[in-house]
C-alpha cells in the first residue's frame, strides 16, 4: 500500500470533491445540446480510453478470461445505471437538486455492506441512516405541489441504488481484478453499451458539436471521469477511503452552489433543510465509535 503524505492526500481529495462537484451543473450545460443517453455514452467511453493509458502497463494484471464477468457486472451497475439515469434525471430536476438525492449513496450503502458484507450497524450509523431517508423526503415533499418532478425523484434514486450496489460489488470482488484495469473496463463497456442504446432511441443529428459542448465533454471526459476515478482509486490505494467517505457531503453542497451561481438554480428551504438532513447523515454514517469514545456498539445481524 503506497502511503501518501498529508498534503498530497488533501490535494487529490480536494480535487475530486471539486471535480465530482462541478460534474452535475455542467452535465446540465452539456444537455442543451446533445441528448443524454448518447451524451453519457460518449463521455464514459472518452473517459475510459484515456484511463486505457495507466492501465496498460499492469496489463499481466487483466486476467480478462476469468474476470470479464466482473467487469461486466460492475459496468452495469456503476457506469450504465449510474452515469445513464444520471444524465437522463437532470432532464427533469435542477443539477444541485439532483446530486443532493444521489448522494444518498453513502447512506444506501451503509445497509447494502451491513446485508452483504457483514460490516457492523452500531447505532450512530442506524441513527444517519434514519436521517438520509429523513432528508430524501423533504427534499421530495416539494413533489407533492408539483414543483418537483417525481420521475427525476426516482432516476435519482435509481443512481444512489445502483452506485451504492456497485461499490458493495467491487468491495467484495476487488481482490480479484486489478483496480484501474476494472474502472477502465467498466467505462469502456458501459461507454460502448449506453452509445449502442442512445443510437436506437436518440439521433447524432441531434448533437450540436458547438465550442461550448465540444469542451465541456472534454473537461467532464478527462477531469471529472478519468482524472476523478483515478484520485478516488490513489486515495483507496493509499488507504484513505474512509476520508473519502467523510468528504462526500461537500459533492451535493458544490453542486448545488454551483448550479446556483451559473445555471441560477433556485435554492428552496425544502433542498437546504433535506441536504442539510442528508450532510448530517453522512457524517454519522462515516463516523468510527472508537474515535468518539463510545464504549458501545449496537450489533444489528
Amino acid at each position: 500500500m503506497t502511503q501518501l503524505s498529508r498534503t498530497k492526500t488533501a490535494i487529490i481529495l480536494t480535487f475530486l470533491v471539486i471535480m465530482w462537484g462541478i460534474n452535475w451543473p455542467l452535465s446540465k450545460f452539456a444537455l442543451h445540446y446533445t441528448p443524454p443517453v448518447l451524451f453519457a455514452g460518449i463521455r464514459t467511453l472518452i473517459g475510459g480510453f484515456i484511463l486505457l493509458l495507466f492501465a496498460l502497463p499492469k496489463y499481466k494484471e487483466l486476467h480478462l478470461k476469468e474476470t470479464w464477468h466482473l467487469y461486466v457486472i460492475s459496468s452495469l451497475l456503476n457506469i450504465i445505471i449510474f452515469y445513464g439515469l444520471q444524465t437522463v434525471g437532470l432532464q427533469y430536476m435542477p443539477a444541485g437538486l439532483f446530486s443532493a438525492i444521489v448522494f444518498l449513496q453513502p447512506v444506501l450503502l451503509g445497509i447494502f455492506s451491513w446485508i452483504w458484507l457483514e460490516e457492523s450497524m452500531h447505532g450512530l450509523k442506524i441513527f444517519g441512516l434514519v436521517l438520509g431517508f429523513i432528508g430524501v423526503g423533504v427534499i421530495s415533499s416539494s413533489s407533492l405541489t408539483g414543483h418537483i418532478s417525481v420521475i427525476g425523484i426516482l432516476l435519482a434514486l435509481g443512481c444512489a441504488i445502483g452506485w451504492a450496489l456497485g461499490t458493495v460489488f467491487i468491495k467484495k470482488t476487488g481482490h480479484r481484478v486489478n483496480s484501474i484495469w476494472m474502472v477502465t473496463l467498466q467505462l469502456i463497456i458501459g461507454g460502448f453499451f449506453l452509445i449502442g442504446f442512445g443510437s436506437e432511441f436518440e439521433s447524432w443529428s441531434n448533437i450540436a458539436w458547438s465550442i461550448p459542448f465540444v469542451g465541456v465533454l472534454l473537461f467532464i471526459s478527462f477531469f471529472v471521469i478519468a482524472m476523478g476515478w483515478l484520485a478516488y482509486f490513489t486515495l483507496v490505494g493509499a488507504g484513505e477511503a474512509s476520508k473519502v467517505g467523510a468528504y462526500t457531503f461537500l459533492i451535493p453542497l458544490i453542486a448545488i452552489i454551483a448550479s446556483s451561481i451559473f445555471l441560477h438554480e433556485a435554492i428552496t428551504i425544502s433542498l437546504f433543510i433535506g441536504l442539510l438532513f442528508i450532510v448530517v447523515s453522512i457524517c454519522f454514517v462515516n463516523i468510527r465509535p472508537k474515535a468518539l469514545a463510545v464504549g458501545q456498539q449496537v450489533e444489528v445481524k
